[in-house]
Formats: C-alpha cells, sequence, structure tokens
C-alpha cells in the first residue's frame, strides 16, 4: 500500500520551522521511509511568514513539493492565513490556542504550543520541538525514537536535555486532545 502524507509548518522566521522540518524528514528517514523537505521564507528572515514542508512516504517520491497537505500545522496567525487555502478537506490543521480558529472543514487542533514552551519549559525558543510532539503524536507519521533521535542529532549541543522536555511535553499536549 502506497502510504504518503505531506506536511507543512507555518510560522514566523526564526521560530525554528525549518529545523523542525529537517528534523521530521530525518526521524522519517531513521524510520526506512523516504522524505524530502523545502523551505521557504520572505526576504524578511525574522518575523516574515516562513514555511518548511515535508513529504513522506513509504515508496520513491516522484515530485518534491507539497501541493496539498494533509496536516498543516501553524504557529503564527499570519502563516496560517497565507498557507492553510490548499490543506486538503478534512485535513488536520494544528495551531497554538492564541490564534482565532478558522471556519473551515478541516480537523483542528488548538494546543498551547506557545504557552507551554515559555511556561513548562522556560523557553519561548524550544516551541517548534513542543509542536513537533505534539504533531507525532496526532499523526504517528514517525516513531517517537525516530524523532527523539533526529531531535537529539540535530539541536545545538548543550541543549539536547532541553529540547527532549520539549518534545516530551509536546507528546503530552498531543494526548490530551
Amino acid at each position: 500500500m502506497n502510504e504518503r502524507i505531506e506536511i507543512r509548518l507555518g510560522g514566523s522566521g526564526g521560530q525554528g520551522l525549518i529545523l523542525a522540518g529537517i528534523i521530521l524528514a530525518e526521524a522519517a528517514i531513521l524510520d526506512g521511509k523516504n522524505a524530502v523537505q523545502s523551505q521557504s521564507y520572505g526576504p524578511e528572515a525574522r518575523g516574515g511568514a516562513s514555511r518548511s514542508e515535508v513529504i513522506i512516504s513509504n515508496t520513491s517520491i516522484d515530485y518534491p513539493k507539497v501541493s496539498k497537505p494533509d496536516v498543516f500545522l501553524a504557529l503564527t496567525e499570519e502563516a496560517m492565513n497565507k498557507y492553510k487555502n490548499d490543506l486538503k478537506e478534512n485535513g488536520l490543521l494544528i495551531i497554538d490556542v492564541s490564534m482565532k480558529k478558522p471556519k473551515d472543514s478541516y480537523k483542528i487542533l488548538s494546543i498551547p504550543i506557545l504557552k507551554t514552551a515559555q511556561e513548562k519549559i522556560g523557553k519561548v525558543i524550544v516551541a517548534n520541538i513542543v509542536a513537533l510532539g505534539v504533531l507525532i503524536q496526532a499523526t504517528e507519521v514517525v516513531s517517537k525514537k525516530s524523532i527523539e533521535k533526529a531531535v537529539l542529532d540535530r539541536v545545538p549541543q548543550g541543549t539536547e536535555e532541553l529540547n527532549k522536555m520539549a518534545l516530551y511535553k509536546g507528546f503530552e499536549l498531543g494526548k490530551s486532545k
């Protein structure tokens, strides 16, 4: 059976969603799947809307661009509004609770990602890793073992424990929904 999932991560430049996409693709490869990752951001790398896209498949990937994402995780309203329009009907939209829910026919998970990073972990900079934990818990697109290894291999040296804690908080948040 051909299993292919297209995932889009959107937020503002500086939130680490490009890194999150790279980590997600790496975790898929660790699970023995094929994966491609691409990214785009405006000229204002910090602050403007940015996106990272990942395709994960158990067969070869002929076209490396996301056309109709199955899942879209957005950390800012600007990114959500800019990039949600081609989300598959009944696709999964994961947003931060600080954002206004759109009136679309998506499955919407509204999760306190940014607040959790700031208040439970103590650093909003790990919101991207909290978000990855939520995404993995909600979709099971890659194994927890592989996402943990990919996170620990990719985050800056000396921040591994902080990021591991952020990932596990994300798993908990995803479970609660």
